[in-house]
């Protein structure tokens, strides 16, 4: 677990780092969790224990959006003058990334299934 833990959060410093010394537009986190992506991609894959790590983070996800909900509540007079706007940026971003996210997965099964057959070779 104490690899998982250390691989994330070197991957969100470094994230943090990329973002301070370059970027500037994207936040830290967002820029760490791509990164991570990339180290995984040319990995082809994480170790176990990042798996681990991660899957018991995503279990609590739910309890890392209610100090932003909080947050919310103190910006209620400016939601509700910008609150069309709000919900039509929403309803976009909703589809957008829905979209990529059903291309993505698409992608990924056919290449799945297209390498399935090769992988019966392999010694």
């Amino acid at each position: 677990m104490l690899y998982g833990v250390t691989v994330i959060f070197i991957a969100l410093f470094a994230g943090e780092a990329v973002n301070r010394l370059v970027l500037g537009a994207i936040p830290g986190p967002v820029t760490g969790m791509l990164l991570l992506t990339l180290f995984a991609f040319f990995r082809r894959g994480f170790d176990r224990r990042v798996v681990d790590f991660s899957s018991a983070l995503l279990r609590y996800l739910a309890l890392l959006f209610i100090p932003a909900g909080v947050g919310l509540m103190t910006l209620s007079t400016q939601i509700s003058s910008q609150g069309w706007a709000l919900l039509l940026t929403l309803l976009i971003s909703t589809v957008i990334t829905m979209s990529v996210t059903a291309l993505l997965l698409q992608y990924l099964l056919r290449r799945k299934r297209d390498a399935a057959p090769y992988q019966d070779e392999q010694p």
